[in-house]
């Protein structure tokens, strides 16, 4: 009986509490749900949404995509036959497109919050986060331009009225100069504000709103000049496609400015931290403290891995029980790597006569070759992680008149004279997870441990801007507006970090350029888009089946078989095209803009289409 009382007791003292306070227990705040108010007062909460923001920040090759580092002709697939198709690849109109409101919505919905909320907190640092936001929508413009064309300029929330006519939210396209002079005046506009990050890798400030300015800037001028170069130079009636060629001068000066006030101001170097060229040059991407790094994507600071190490590592060095090497190098990029005395890069397969030159050691052949040929690609006679990586196709076996090439299917086996066969990385031709070109990445490879792991992953982080770029921008650009002392400086500073002599180069051409940036910059997201804006992709990747450019080469070690010989256990190397890679690149006009969607296309028809689809 006293505890049913009891219990009386206590409910009528609950119905007392809540008739007495009943509209301020109704009107408590939620513990499970963040307000506006809430939000853009707190600081902690904004860097959350930036990182956020941050973090879907797009590219295309780029962010360890190793299934696009194979779509162009630094690399082959060597990976599951499944997605052979990489090797196969001939480009679709829709490759590279991007088109993404969504994420433009969420921008300019967080800045309008910004705006009408965030009244608590120090002004500098509302400037800088808004300033961080238009940042973000401005690389995601530069993204989209420079695959699209001109696109929709929208800078405010599109919101419908429900009143049955979706008009007034169909946005024409803009012109395609129209969207490079709002990139370049929103970073003009903003990087003041972004000053307060200027000790940040990580977060955009002053100096990266120059680096996308030096970048997009060179973008806008190369496509002035190359396309209206073309036979048939590539344009829409209304400009969404084309850059008059009379603006090409005035592009290249804004980006040769960005460039300098970074190499002049900016508190950033070159890295040149190891004596070891070659290692010093792998070293820069790996080396957290690297003064040479401008912006980039943080792994490890963002409680993110990735898997690019494990993806890519040399088959005999896997830490994990699967071989998934799937990213090899092609042998048309390692022979743009120039020898340190000026020559050309082909390597010294054969003699005058065709004959197969022999090499004491398996690193012969790349002997005196620019350095950071080392720091980009694992080559024959090389190590990875202070260990061996075992590059050897087979037995070379003299037969009287010449060699004759003999191949195990077995990894690491040994041959009938005692000595090795195949070497446990291959290459073999033909062959899924072992390289079928000869060759392994060494770039953004970790060799921290665990590092090829899945638990454990990679925290290397993805530079979206460094200082090397920066001298190839500025290069660029001095070089297209006539100022070819600079340039040549430029380009000569780099080479020089890469074992060159001071002064390698007299008198720099714009060859040279192109090629200084397709070694310094390889696998970071750049050859595409270089090749497009140059307008030269078409002839590069032209489909032809005896291309030596649309076509990937691999180059295969052996170690000769001639007992009592001189040669006996020496190399020499065979120049060969994979099996797997079926059929030569293809890059038609109609790919220098990619396709929009049909759907994009059937909801606003004020959008035009791009040429040729």
């Amino acid at each position: 009986m006293k505890y049913t009382i009891l219990r009386i007791l206590i409910v009528a003292c609950f119905i007392s509490v809540m008739g007495c306070d009943n509209d301020a227990f109704l009107e408590r705040e939620p513990r499970d749900i963040i307000g506006d108010e809430q939000l853009w007062n707190d600081p902690d909460l904004i860097k959350s949404l930036l990182a956020n923001y941050y973090d879907r920040l797009p590219s295309l090759h780029g962010v360890f995509n190793v299934g696009g580092m194979t779509e162009i002709d630094d690399a082959m697939w060597s990976g599951h036959n499944d997605q052979n198709w990489r090797n196969d690849f001939q480009y679709n109109y829709d490759y590279g497109r991007y088109w993404d409101y969504g994420f433009i919505r969420d921008i300019n919905l967080a800045l309008d919050n910004l705006e009408e909320f965030s009244t608590e907190i120090d002004v500098d640092q509302k400037n800088l986060f808004g300033a961080e936001l238009r940042f973000i929508r401005t690389f995601v413009y530069f993204e989209m331009v420079k695959r699209m064309g001109g696109v929709p300029l929208v800078t405010e929330q599109l919101i419908y009225d429900y009143s049955g006519n979706p008009e007034y939210l169909q946005i024409p396209r803009s012109k395609e100069a129209q969207v490079y002079d709002f990139i370049y005046t929103e970073l003009e506009d903003i990087k003041e504000d972004l000053k307060g990050n200027n000790d940040s890798q990580t977060r955009a400030n002053y100096y990266t709103a120059l680096a996308l300015e030096s970048r997009a800037m060179l973008y806008a001028g190369s496509i002035a000049k190359y396309n209206n170069l073309m036979d048939n130079p590539i344009t829409l009636p209304g400009g969404e496609v084309g850059i008059p060629a009379g603006r090409a001068n005035e592009f290249y000066t804004r980006s040769l400015k960005a460039s300098q006030e970074i190499l002049q101001n900016g508190n950033y170097s070159l890295y040149d931290e190891n004596p070891d060229k070659g290692m010093n040059f792998y070293e820069m991407l790996m080396d957290k403290n690297s003064n040479e790094v401008i912006f980039a994507k943080d792994f490890q600071n963002s409680l993110k891995t990735h898997g690019f190490t494990y993806e890519n590592i040399p088959r005999s060095l896997t830490e994990d029980n699967e071989y998934p090497t799937n990213l090899t190098p092609s042998l048309n990029l390692v022979e743009s790597f120039d020898y340190l005395d000026g020559s050309d890069g082909e390597l010294k397969i054969t003699d005058a006569s065709g004959n197969p030159i022999v090499y004491d050691e398996l690193t012969g052949i790349f002997e005196n070759k620019d350095a950071r040929l080392y720091g980009t690609v694992i080559y024959p006679g090389t190590s990875f992680r202070s260990m061996p990586v075992g590059l050897q196709a087979g037995v070379a076996v003299w037969n009287g008149s010449g060699y004759s090439y003999e191949t195990s299917q077995t990894l690491g086996s040994t041959y009938e004279d005692g000595d090795l066969w195949t070497g446990a990385d291959g290459p073999q031709d033909n062959a899924q997870f072992v390289s079928n070109t000869g060759f392994y990445i060494r770039k953004f490879l970790s060799n921290a441990s665990g590092a090829s792991t899945r638990g454990v992953a990679s925290e290397n982080w993805w530079p979206w801007f460094r200082l090397g770029e920066i001298y190839l921008n500025g290069a660029e650009a001095a070089y297209e507006l006539g100022q070819a002392e600079i340039a040549t400086t430029y380009v000569n500073t780099l080479r020089e970090r890469a074992g060159f002599p001071a002064n390698s180069i007299a008198n720099v051409s714009i060859d040279d350029i192109r090629n200084e940036r397709r070694v310094e910059l390889a696998f970071e997201d750049h050859r595409f888009f270089d090749l497009k804006r140059w307008r030269i992709a078409h002839e590069i990747w032209d489909g032809d089946e005896n291309s030596e450019q649309a076509v990937i080469y691999g180059l295969y070690p052996y170690r000769i078989v001639r007992p009592g010989h001189p040669d006996d256990n020496h190399y020499i190397y065979s120049r060969m095209r994979p099996t797997r890679f079926k059929r030569a690149r293809l890059f038609r006009l109609g790919n220098y803009y990619a396709s929009i969607d049909q759907g994009v296309l059937n909801n606003n028809p004020k959008l035009v289409r791009n040429p040729y689809h």
